[in-house]
């Protein structure tokens, strides 16, 4: 087949059924979109189910229990599987422990069904190192490259693979790993959302009349970087499961821009009409800004009309600081995605914009 015939990121197999994993997350999200727009049928698996919504069935499930994935899928047969889920340990080794045990779960209560396709999300941490030894030792020089070896440390990102390989091999389908950096989409009440904890924290800070303050570190405030739109992410794991270019890789998949946050964030500032002001001396992090903040957004929430009384599942101080306060530059190549024909590309301050204005839309910020 030549490089021409390629099927593009839209064109799903005819009848084809998509598991999204994880489809109340940031990725999760943006995948049911896309396929629901695409015209797939969707099995939106998640603890709870959503709001109702054309072409899709939800399939409330516990990834950490045989029986309920067991249970959940016994009426379904899912063509193509979307993999975006995780959950958060207070050790690497219980990440590994929990995070391969969801996929393994998963995809063994899969064995008899007719799966083509598992679309894995992960993420920089591959090169970067699991948060308890985060950017220690010998990185991998930027930008960094799918081929780059493993780092002697533990990882469940590298476990995860281990299960997708694995279970592939036995069951017979293709695989795909996708190597986001810092996504940002359309959620509430998720872990790791810089979009919302930074409209979150400009609302606040204009409500106070107060400067809009980089938390980070001089290396983030002057370096390049680059991060992912949940909606390419989609794009990008929808093409993978439907190409035969994309199939059985590992990929990067970031926004195909760069830019430093000295400039950014003075466009995000200006955009939400707060005075910005930059990194000095030291990290002045959200969490210590934003300590107490509640009664502040209760406020918000009053004079506003908005839809989410709860700070805490608005914002994520804790993640948003830990990206923006990383002392190493942090870039991802592409050159992979594109020599196998995949040319998704979204401008990020664009993609920080048209959320802010989701968002303003749903009465979710001021």
């Amino acid at each position: 087949m030549s490089h021409s015939e390629l099927s593009s990121p839209s064109d799903g197999p005819a009848g084809g059924t998509a598991l999204v994993v994880g489809s109340s997350g940031i990725a999760g999200s943006a995948l049911v979109e896309k396929l629901t727009g695409e015209g797939w049928q969707v099995l939106a698996m998640s603890r709870s189910a959503g709001a109702p919504r054309d072409n899709v069935q939800y399939v409330p499930a516990n990834l950490s229990s045989p029986q309920s994935l067991s249970d959940a899928l016994a009426e379904v047969a899912p063509t193509h599987v979307f993999f975006t889920a995780w959950a958060r340990q207070d050790t690497e080794e219980a990440n590994i422990r929990v995070n391969a045990a969801m996929l393994r779960n998963l995809l063994e209560a899969l064995a008899d069904k007719p799966v083509a396709h598992v679309a894995l999300m992960t993420g920089l941490k591959h090169y970067l190192g699991p948060f308890e030894a985060y950017g220690e030792g010998d990185m991998p020089d930027t930008p960094f490259r799918e081929e780059e070896p493993r780092l002697p440390v533990n990882n469940f990102y590298y476990a995860q693979e281990d299960e997708l390989w694995a279970a592939a091999a036995n069951q017979g389908f293709t695989w795909s790993v996708h190597r986001a950096h810092t996504v940002i989409g359309h959620a509430v009440g998720n872990a790791m959302n810089m979009g919302l904890t930074l409209a979150a924290y400009a609302a606040l800070c204009k409500e106070a009349g107060r400067p809009f303050i980089f938390p980070g570190s001089a290396t983030q405030w002057n370096s390049l970087t680059d991060m992912t739109d949940a909606g390419l992410l989609a794009d990008h794991m929808v093409w993978a499961a439907t190409t035969p270019t994309g199939a059985n890789e590992a990929f990067n998949v970031v926004n195909g821009d760069v830019f430093r946050w000295r400039w950014m964030w003075q466009q995000l500032a200006t955009y939400f009409g707060v005075e910005a002001e930059g990194f000095s001396d030291e990290p002045r992090t959200l969490e210590v800004q934003m300590a107490g903040a509640q009664p502040q957004w209760e406020q918000l929430v009053a004079a506003h009309g908005l839809a989410e009384p709860r700070l805490d599942r608005v914002a994520s101080w804790w993640h948003t600081d830990g990206d923006l306060g990383r002392n190493l530059e942090v870039v991802a190549d592409m050159s992979k995605s594109r020599v196998a024909r995949f040319t998704g590309y979204r401008r990020t301050l664009d993609a920080f914009t048209d959320l802010f204005e989701r968002y303003r839309a749903e009465k979710l910020i001021p």
